[in-house]
């Protein structure tokens, strides 16, 4: 790239930096609601910032992977930062139909950022997993009946690592922030910032990477049942049953009868629509007097019923005088004819 174009750019690059950076910085530390449109316009102003200065970056090709750490200027280690802060707003975005492409997209922001640090050694850190072998390892453990404990003690104790050189880092930016912004600190002490910034964020990205797969996974389980029902959704309704008789055989209902006090002779569909035919149905809460029809129905149908109850209890009787007579009377009673 030509010098002049350089002259151009450069300048510029430290505007669009420290610019998006304060309003990230206003957007975190803002008592208003995140999904304010004071706040979405900030997120907004600021990735747009990020944005071009991470192409500014990539024309001026101001870092390579073949270059040590101590080669890179001072007043430039502040620019490996950019991915950390896109990913860092990218997440401050409210939109709950593009939350699983804005965790995804603040994912790869963050994976960008950790792995420049980690190609020019700024801390020890081992890197995140990619997308996929972390849903592999996710959907692994969940089906594990027991946790690997010693995988979760080893976790824990890596985050109580993380939050003591938090701690002990936001001390020391502190002690060098006034010097550094008044423009006072030598190259030395400028370049110990910077470093100790990316320390700073590299540990940030580390939990945010941790929340992201989480939050991840549970949207994923969110939508697999509700894709589950619509499936089910689309499958034919079976046709109803058919009510059916708990009896062991034919017989044994023909004689005992089916184990219940009694059957129902038709169902309650049957009975308000024969109610209905011979108008005994109540109208608007006052009840019609019933029909001379429903009447002679119904007056048949009981006699039907009582006849049949006259005549079991006939049949009845004459079993019982029939068991009567024969505990009276010997078998052969009566036959005279072959006695000599």
């Amino acid at each position: 790239m030509a010098a002049s174009d350089d002259g151009l750019l450069l300048p510029r690059l430290p505007e669009l930096f420290e610019t998006s950076k304060k309003l990230l910085e206003e957007v975190e530390e803002t008592t208003e609601p995140t999904g304010s449109g004071t706040v979405q316009d900030k997120v907004s102003k600021g990735l747009d910032l990020l944005e071009k200065a991470a192409g500014m970056l990539s024309e001026l090709d101001l870092f390579s992977r073949n270059e040590d750490l101590e080669e890179i200027a001072s007043t430039d280690l502040k620019y490996l930062m950019v991915p950390a802060l896109q990913g860092a707003l990218t997440m401050k975005q409210v939109n709950p139909s593009k939350r699983l492409d804005h965790l995804q997209q603040a994912r790869e922001h963050f994976i960008n950022f950790l792995t420049q640090c980690h190609c020019y050694h700024v801390a020890e850190f081992q890197l995140p997993q990619s997308k996929n072998n972390s849903a592999e390892n996710n959907t692994a453990s969940s089906s594990m009946a027991y946790p690997n404990l010693v995988a979760m003690a080893s976790q824990r104790q890596a985050k109580i690592e993380r939050y003591k050189q938090k701690k002990e880092l936001e001390h020391r930016l502190s002690a060098l922030k006034s010097a550094v912004e008044s423009g006072q600190a030598d190259d030395e002490r400028v370049r110990e910032y910077y470093l100790l910034q990316l320390r700073r964020w590299i540990g940030i990205c580390l939990e945010e990477i941790e929340s992201i797969d989480q939050e991840i996974q549970i949207l994923k389980e969110k939508d697999s049942p509700r894709e589950e029902s619509t499936s089910r959704s689309s499958l034919p309704e079976k046709p109803p049953m058919k009510p059916f008789i708990l009896t062991r055989n034919k017989a044994q209902a023909n004689v005992f009868g089916a184990g219940y006090p009694s059957l129902a002779t038709m169902t309650v569909s049957d009975w308000y629509e024969q109610h209905q035919k011979y108008g005994a149905l109540p109208d608007r809460g006052i009840a019609k007097p019933p029909s001379a029809d429903f009447k002679r129905a119904s007056q048949q149908q009981e006699d039907e019923e009582q006849n049949d109850d006259e005549g079991e209890e006939k049949t009845l009787h004459r079993l019982r005088e029939w068991d009567d007579w024969k505990d009276t009377h010997p078998r052969g009673y009566g036959n005279r004819q072959n006695m000599g």
